[in-house]
C-alpha cells in the first residue's frame, strides 16, 4: 500500500474545474516528482492533498486513512506536512522563532536534528528571517515544515526564483532529508534536477496527469526531453533518490 493514494481527484474552483480526476501514488520513503508548466495544476493538487481545498469528488488517502474531508491542522496532525511555494516564512521574526512555532506540539525536539541538516540557519537563529537570502528562506522553509517531523513532505516549487548555486544545494538537501527516511512530494518546474533525485514522477498536462513512471524513464522519454529538457536527449544517470547531484 503507497503512503499516499491518490485515485480520481477532481477540484473546482467555482463552476472552474481545475483537477480532473488526478490518480497518483507516493511510496513509503520515495520521491515522486510531479511535472508541468505554470497553469497545469501543480499547486491546486498539493493545496487539495494538505486540506486548503476540498476536492468535488475522488479520494485522498494517507497511510489508508481517508483524508480529503479532514481540516489543515488535522492532516498536519497526521504527519503530512507542505513546504509552500514562495518562501512564506514569518519575515519579521528570527529565525528561531520560525523554526519554533513549525515545531508546534512538538516543540523544539527537532531542534538539534534539523539544524544539522541546515547548518547555515543555525549561523542565523537571532536574525531576522526576512534579512536572509533568497536561498536561506527557503531552506528556512523546509527547515519549519520539518520541525513538525512529518513523514511526508510536500515541496511546492523548492527552485522558484532561486540563483543557480542554490538551485543545487535545495536539491542536494531534498536528497539528504530523503536519506533519513522521510517521504517526499515535489512539484517542480525545474525538470532536470527533480528527475536526478526522483524515484517516480509525473507529469501533469491541463489538470490531468498525462505521462506517469519511473524518473529515469521519463528523463529518457523523447516528449520530457523536447518540452522540458532543451530538446536534445542525454544519457541519465540511474534516478536511485538517494542523493544524486542536481
Amino acid at each position: 500500500m503507497s503512503l499516499l493514494e491518490i485515485r480520481g481527484l477532481t477540484v473546482a474552483m467555482g463552476i472552474q474545474e481545475i483537477l480532473h480526476g488526478v490518480d497518483l501514488d507516493v511510496p513509503d520513503k520515495g520521491i515522486v516528482a510531479v511535472l508541468g508548466s505554470n497553469g497545469v495544476g501543480k499547486t491546486t493538487l498539493m493545496r487539495a492533498i494538505s486540506g486548503i481545498y476540498r476536492p468535488k469528488s475522488g479520494s485522498i488517502r494517507f497511510r489508508g486513512e481517508e483524508i480529503s474531508k479532514l481540516k489543515s491542522h488535522e492532516i498536519v496532525a497526521l504527519g503530512l506536512l507542505q513546504s509552500p511555494e514562495g518562501r512564506q516564512i514569518f519575515s519579521s521574526m528570527s529565525v528561531r522563532e520560525n523554526l519554533v512555532l513549525g515545531g508546534g506540539r512538538h516543540g523544539t525536539s527537532e531542534l538539534d536534528r534539523v539544524l544539522a541538516l541546515f547548518p547555515k540557519l543555525g549561523e542565523r537563529m537571532a536574525q531576522t528571517a526576512g534579512s536572509l537570502s533568497g536561498g536561506e528562506q527557503q531552506m528556512l522553509c523546509i527547515a519549519r515544515s520539518l520541525m513538525a517531523k512529518p513523514s511526508l513532505l510536500l515541496l511546492d516549487e523548492p527552485s522558484l526564483g532561486l540563483a543557480p548555486k542554490f538551485v543545487k544545494g535545495i536539491f542536494d538537501l531534498v536528497s539528504q532529508i530523503r536519506a533519513e527516511g522521510l517521504s517526499i512530494l515535489i512539484v517542480e518546474q525545474n525538470a532536470k534536477a527533480a528527475l536526478r533525485i526522483a524515484d517516480r514522477a509525473a507529469v501533469m498536462e491541463s489538470g490531468r496527469i498525462a505521462l506517469e513512471g519511473a524518473a529515469a524513464d521519463l528523463a529518457g522519454d523523447p516528449r520530457i526531453v523536447e518540452a522540458y529538457l532543451g530538446g536534445h536527449v542525454h544519457e541519465q544517470p540511474a534516478a536511485t533518490g538517494t542523493g544524486e547531484r542536481a
